[in-house]
């Protein structure tokens, strides 16, 4: 039987990677959507419907695939963490973070936009940061540069210097796709992996 047309609804170069890791063939779309959190909306609502949102928008344009949608909602006590998109911001950041937990919620979507078949998760990663001083965030922004990446750390780089611990059902989602989550939905939906 044929794969079905697949597709990672990202430009993300992380989920790509990560999806790469399952050996299927998978092109990838860019959504193009406003992924501001509504008002009154919980961090793990937002990352929940920003990824049906993102496989829903890609859906226009592939009417038969099956379609991946994650989206990632990092929280600091009762503040949401962004993309810092500059060093002065990611160096505030991780001054925040330091000797603190932070939660990422990382949400997935599968959706079957031949059948409209949609199935959700959340995968939850809480991270224990190290103590980091201010020489220590400098040295590690300059190396990683991690301005894309919510909460400013690179977990897959230079980034896991500065965790004291992880806790999460899978370990790929604190990087932004939940793997151990997607080969399960994947099976339901008829794609077995390998």
């Amino acid at each position: 039987m044929p794969l079905p047309d697949l597709v990672l609804a990202s430009s993300s170069s992380y989920r790509k990677a990560l999806i790469a890791r399952l050996g299927l063939d998978c092109r990838s779309l860019a959504p193009d959507i406003d992924e501001r959190a509504l008002d009154q909306e919980r961090p793990v609502e937002t990352a929940m419907r920003l990824a049906v949102a993102k496989a829903r928008k890609i859906a226009t344009d592939a009417p038969a695939a099956l379609i991946i949608g994650s989206d990632q909602v990092a929280v600091l006590g009762d503040t949401v963490l962004g993309k810092p998109g500059t060093h002065a911001a990611a160096a505030q950041q991780l001054r925040a973070m330091s000797g603190r937990s932070v939660v990422f919620h990382t949400a997935l979507c599968l959706l079957d936009a031949a059948t409209d078949a949609v199935q959700v998760a959340n995968v939850p990663t809480t991270v224990q940061m190290r103590e980091l001083d201010a020489a220590l965030i400098e040295r590690y922004l300059r190396r990683d540069q991690p301005y894309d990446c919510a909460g400013s750390a690179k977990i897959e780089a230079l980034g896991i210097a500065l965790v004291e611990n992880v806790k999460s059902d899978d370990p790929t989602a604190l990087i932004g796709l939940p793997l151990i989550a997607l080969v399960s939905m994947l099976k339901r939906a008829g794609v077995v992996v390998p």
